[in-house]
Order: structure tokens, then C-alpha cells, then sequence
């Protein structure tokens, strides 16, 4: 029996969340400028930058090490401010036997939140829920957020 579960968790955002979106769709290989503590790159694999179906592979720091994942862009939408990430290829697939990363921006009370979700399933019910991946997206997230705030 699969052993799923989704985490959620939401970020203030003060910049226009367009621009946030812009940078995950046409852009991801920026995030490594914006949060360079936790991003060393991001490279386009196949497709073209924006469209779905286009493959990413991040190179990202945890724990001190430098870890990376090949995720495959799975949805786009303009509307909403949303992208979905699933993860095809990475260390996480170890534990973690399918891993989908997706961020929407939502109006709140006069303010922007980004809103990102991990949906996982897990090899077994030893392995931790993935929270400090969620943490580390949150926290780019805010990153970008102060960056595109100081160019604007």
C-alpha cells in the first residue's frame, strides 16, 4: 500500500506575483542569482523555456551537499500563477518514489501569498515527510521575492 501526502505552506509575497510566475516559467535559471545560498543553477534539458512539457534539471544545496533533481513541467497556467514540477530523476526518488512540487499565487486581503504544495508518496512509513524541501522552496520564494523587490 502506497503511503502518499501533500504538504502545503504559503509565503507572503510583496512583489506582483506575474513576475514571480514569469521567473519560474520563462526564467528558472535566474533563481540561482535571486537565492544563490540555495540554488547553484538550473538548466534547460529538452523543450523550450515557458512551454509545458519543458525539462528542467536544478542543482540545489542541502545539507551542504549539492544535490540535484530533473523535473519535468507538467502544467503552466497563465490565470492562476501556477506551474507543477514533478520530479523524474534525483536522490529524493530514493525515498520518495513520485515527488510534485507546484506554486500558485492567490489575492489575499489587499496582498499576494504564494502558495506551494508537494504532493509525495514514500518508499516506506520510516521515511520523514519532505517539510524541509517545502521550507527550502518557501524560503526561495522569499528570496526572489526581496530580489525583485530591490530591482524594481
Amino acid at each position: 500500500m502506497a503511503i502518499t501526502g501533500k504538504l502545503v505552506q504559503e509565503v507572503d509575497i510583496t512583489c506582483r506575483g506575474n513576475l514571480l510566475h514569469d521567473f519560474y516559467k520563462n526564467k528558472p535559471d535566474q533563481v540561482a542569482v535571486m537565492t544563490p545560498d540555495k540554488i547553484q543553477r538550473c538548466d534547460l534539458v529538452t523543450g523550450e523555456w515557458g512551454a509545458p512539457g519543458y525539462v528542467i534539471s536544478w542543482h540545489y544545496i542541502h545539507d551542504g551537499k549539492i544535490q540535484t533533481a530533473k523535473e519535468i513541467i507538467e502544467e503552466v497556467d497563465d490565470e492562476t500563477h501556477k506551474i507543477v514540477f514533478k520530479v523524474i530523476e534525483s536522490e529524493l526518488l530514493q525515498v520518495y518514489t513520485a515527488l510534485t512540487l507546484a506554486v500558485h499565487i492567490e489575492d489575499r486581503d489587499n496582498k499576494q501569498v504564494a502558495v506551494w504544495t508537494i504532493n509525495f508518496e514514500k518508499v516506506n512509513a520510516n521515511i520523514p515527510d519532505p517539510t524541509i524541501y517545502l521550507d527550502m522552496l518557501c524560503a526561495c520564494t522569499k528570496d526572489m521575492d526581496a530580489y525583485i523587490l530591490k530591482q524594481a
